[in-house]
């Protein structure tokens, strides 16, 4: 079956759109043929810096032929009607119609019209000059003297060609016949820019890709990627190196070059004295160069690794001295940065965050800075670290803001922090918390452990969920332009690995009135901020612990219970839950359950909600069944309670040996399965005695209340 290759050949393509266009310009033409009947054995895309290229394979030679049914007017009908239907049809009289039967709106004509399929490549001559003018690119161009005509091509730098060929593999492809903006189809591509820029004739994808591997273009970003990573580590070996690999990076270098060659740089030792994080954010941010490292001392070297993209004459000498020169420059700078930094004090710099809006709701940095301050010397009683430390770490934490060297380069917020608070004497845990307090910033972050730092990343990010939250600016749908739902991933993190027994109410209290938003234009209520908020944290933590293979409607079923903000004991009862509902009495129980919820809300709806709430007359109880379950409801209930009350004596830091205590109370509930058993075997709810009824439905609606002081049972599905 035949093939299409296509290629947009163009201008530098920036790295970081490649990806992405190259999965749009697969799915926009396949989509494309589908709809026009023309599908696909297979397609598959690639992109260079300086084409974008698409293989389809297995297409038919042309669309299948359709028969499309046409309604006309009822037999009868005017003249006008009936001409118009026979014009409209392509019909020059009623013996080319059929007359269909139905049997409510009676007899009317119906015509069938035959359309015969087009020939593959007439479609692609209608489809691809579509896609190409309504290309999704998110910034894009015109160029040259068409720019003047607001109808011309847009692309994201100027398009230079278009090769676009068709046909079966075994006999010559055709040109797909169309133009874009005066630029004509063909069957030529071109080689590397310095290399081999020549033109190069192409029939097919076969003989595409060889071609341009001869002519300097590796074509698969992936093969680009595996020789950088490749000839990096077999340099980097050979010098009695280590890389330090970064797989974004990887991915940009790839996207940079056509032909990727691996080279070593090397700057003045002298600079190793700055900050290793400096030197590898320098050297990566704006060379875009790997560092290396010493392999037995795991020290970082001044040779690094940059990728061109040519083979030079000299070997790559003059494009490696030329890297060392502008790395150079740039550490140089950095260098000054630092020292300048250093000369200021932390806490001298903390005047200029009052200078730095955070927002124009929540004050400035610096009002910021003092809440965090008091908000982490209050979490401090919790994580088990020096309120006085945590609270000085947190006043400091943002004072790097202000810094040259974060004014430089932003995401070494924290790190210099860290930097300038051990060389000006500070604490070592101030110093660890400075750095540690944003993380975890994602699901493969590391979690801090250290009392100090951990008090202080929760103390950042419940200020900041309570304040956008107290003014209204929480998120919607894909929109989360404050990253407060990493946030919450961050404090559901912190506390579930450190273990810790944080009431989030009082916390969320605190931070509320420490920032004084009642009053302010939009600003909430305490009451409906926090409702928002444990409803935002019931939801992070369904995909916080979904990740983990926890059923999300056992949450909902945690949650449900009054007064949960403790998001540990919430973690624990719903693993004790899940490992109940695993067991055989728990799912037989939990059947029993809802078969006594469905009774009562039936008969609620006769007697009205809460008809039901009193306690059961045990004089009323005649059957065996019956006693026997109130006993059990009654005993279980004292069983519960107890073994809950011990939640808050043995869940916390260091992890409990043995069943925590939702365990045991779960494994008290499991003792109700026979007794619930027998009374549905054994006993009429619906009595035709009223007062026996009723005390029946009591003793339900007992039941019901009993398991709803463990969890909410009506929230598991299934």
């Amino acid at each position: 079956m035949p093939d299409l290759l296509l290629e947009l050949f163009s201008e530098e393509i920036p790295a970081r759109m490649q990806a992405q266009a190259a999965e749009d310009l697969r799915l926009l033409v396949s989509k494309a043929l589908r709809e026009r009947g023309l599908f696909e054995e297979g397609a598959v895309s690639f992109a260079t810096p300086r084409r974008l290229a698409l293989h389809i394979s297995g297409l038919p030679s042309r669309q299948p032929d359709t028969v499309e049914e046409k309604r006309g007017p009822r037999v009868g009908a005017p003249d006008a009607a009936v001409q118009g239907f026979l014009k409209s049809a392509g019909l020059t009289s009623l013996a080319g119609a059929k007359i269909h039967r139905d049997p409510k709106k009676g007899e009317f004509y119906i015509a069938l019209i035959e359309q015969k399929g087009k020939d593959t490549l007439d479609v692609l001559a209608e489809v691809l000059p579509a896609v190409i003018r309504s290309f999704p690119w998110p910034k894009s161009m015109r160029w040259g003297a068409a720019s003047a005509r607001p109808e011309a091509l847009r692309w994201v730098r100027p398009l230079h060609a278009i090769l676009a060929t068709f046909g079966p593999e075994t006999e010559d492809t055709q040109v797909v016949p169309f133009s874009v903006d005066g630029m004509q189809a063909g069957a030529f591509t071109f080689g590397h820019r310095f290399m081999a820029p020549g033109k190069i004739k192409v029939r097919r994808f076969d003989d595409y890709v060889p071609a341009l591997e001869k002519a300097k273009v590796v074509l698969d970003p992936a093969r680009r990627r595996d020789i950088i990573l490749h000839d990096a580590r077999n340099l980097a070996l050979a010098q009695g190196l280590e890389l330090v690999e970064d797989e974004t990076l990887l991915t940009e270098v790839a996207g940079l070059v056509e032909w990727p060659v691996v080279l070593t740089g090397d700057f003045d030792a002298a600079f190793l004295d700055i900050p290793r994080e400096v030197i590898q954010t320098t050297i990566r941010a704006n060379q875009k160069c790997f560092v290396l490292t010493g392999r037995a001392s795991g020290k970082l070297s001044n040779k690094f690794l940059l990728v061109a993209n040519i083979e030079a004459a000299d070997g790559g000498a003059a494009i490696a001295a030329g890297n060392g020169r502008v790395v150079q420059a740039r550490l140089s700078d950095a260098k000054f940065f630092y020292e300048t930094d250093l000369k200021i004090k932390l806490e001298g710099r903390l005047a200029k965050l009052d200078k730095i809006i955070f927002h124009e709701k929540l004050g400035t940095q610096g009002e910021r800075a003092k809440r965090l301050q008091d908000l982490a010397s209050d979490v401090a009683l919790v994580a088990g670290a020096e309120p006085g430390v945590a609270g000085r770490a947190a006043l400091l934490a943002k004072a790097d803001l202000t810094s040259e060297m974060v004014g430089e380069f932003p995401e070494l917020q924290g790190v210099m922090g860290r930097y300038y608070a051990l060389a000006q004497g500070e604490d070592e845990r101030v110093a660890e918390a400075i750095e540690d307090h944003y993380k975890p910033q994602g699901p493969s972050d590391r979690v801090p452990v250290a009392p100090v730092a951990v008090s202080v990343a929760l103390a950042d990010k419940l200020d900041l969920l309570t304040g956008f939250f107290a003014i209204g600016e929480k998120p919607t749908g894909s929109k989360d332009p404050y990253a407060l739902r990493r946030a919450a991933l961050g404090v559901i993190a912190l506390i579930l690995e450190n273990r810790l027994r944080l009431p989030l109410r009082i916390f969320v209290t605190k931070a509320i009135a420490r920032a004084d938003f009642a009053g302010k234009e939009g600003a909430l209520r305490q009451d409906d901020v926090f409702g928002q908020l444990m409803s935002f944290f019931s939801d992070r933590l369904k995909v916080h612990l979904r990740e983990r293979g926890t059923r999300h409607d056992l949450i909902d079923a945690v949650f449900a219970l009054p007064g949960q903000d403790d998001l540990l004991l919430i973690v624990t009862r719903v693993a004790a839950l899940q490992g109940f509902l695993d067991s055989e009495e728990g799912a037989n129980l939990l059947a029993g359950y809802r078969r006594a919820t469905n009774i009562l809300r039936a008969e609620e709806k006769k007697d009205g909600v809460g008809a039901f709430d009193g306690a059961s007359d045990p004089t009323l109880l005649q059957d065996p069944a019956e006693k026997h379950l109130s006993e059990k409801i009654q005993s279980l209930s004292a069983d519960t309670q107890l073994h809950l009350s011990h939640a808050n004596e043995r869940i916390g830091r260091p992890k409990f040996a043995g069943q925590t205590p939702f365990e045991d109370a779960m494994e008290s509930l499991s003792s109700l399965r026979d007794p619930v058993d027998l009374f549905f075997d054994k006993v009429t709810v619906n009595a035709e005695d009223p007062s026996l009824r009723l005390n029946r439905l009591r003793l339900l609606n007992e039941l019901r209340n009993a398991m709803h002081g463990v969890a909410d049972f009506s929230k598991v599905a299934g």
